[in-house]
């Protein structure tokens, strides 16, 4: 007992120092996540030291098999060093990226990516949003499924819903086209870390997503 108190205030003193840090680089933000080459390279690795550190005491280990109602719904994405995300800061004609969410549908295996994007001036506001499918991963190594899920994009709107703060309707979306996946191999990610308000991915190209847990599922 008493050693499960102190792994308990272990983990929570990590996830305070985490959710600090982010915050001290998060308040500058218009809720965009932060990536790391936007950080000094020290903040960077303190990040992620104090990640992995949280990651030791994962509450949930097996989120797939234990934890999938903490997994279902809407997640605001903090920081990330994925490539994909990092490309969001060279958007063209002026655009910044606002807020990114991640919903999950676990009963039905779906997922989507929403980034909301505007014009610093106001000229236009709108959204990429990227469909996707996943299935829980199982090879010879593990044949129960554990934390790794196999992913499989699906399609990617483009949307513009306002030009000069009145509604377009017609341009929402204005594009689909199919969603990129990575060639010669499928597209994974590993739970490292899932609790009510917090979770950890790390993806199969070693990129590290935070996220915590919204009350609203984003509309668009």
């Amino acid at each position: 007992m008493k050693g499960d108190i102190q792994t308990l205030n272990n983990r929570l003193i990590l996830k305070e120092k985490l959710q600090t840090q982010l915050e001290k680089i998060l308040k500058h933000k218009n809720g965009s996540p932060v990536t790391n080459l936007q950080l000094d390279k020290t903040i960077a690795a303190e990040i992620e030291q104090l990640t992995t550190e949280l990651e030791n005491y994962n509450p949930n280990p097996h989120p797939l098999l234990s934890a999938t109602s903490l997994l279902d719904g809407a997640w605001l994405l903090q920081y990330s060093t994925a490539r994909e995300i990092r490309a969001l800061d060279s958007l063209p004609l002026g655009l910044q990226v606002g807020k990114v969410y991640q919903v999950i549908d676990v009963t039905n295996k779906k997922f989507f990516n929403l980034a909301f994007v505007k014009h610093p001036l106001g000229l236009v506001s709108g959204y990429v949003r990227v469909t996707a499918t996943f299935e829980p991963a199982t090879d010879e190594s593990s044949p129960v499924p554990d934390k790794r899920i196999n992913v499989y994009f699906d399609k990617r709107y483009l949307s513009i819903e306002k030009i000069l703060g009145i509604d377009t309707p017609k341009l929402n979306p204005f594009k689909v086209v199919p969603a990129n996946n990575p060639q010669g191999r499928i597209a994974t990610l590993d739970i490292t870390y899932l609790d009510e308000t917090l979770r950890i991915g790390r993806g199969g190209d070693d990129s590290l997503f935070i996220l915590t847990k919204s009350p609203d599922i984003p509309a668009c």
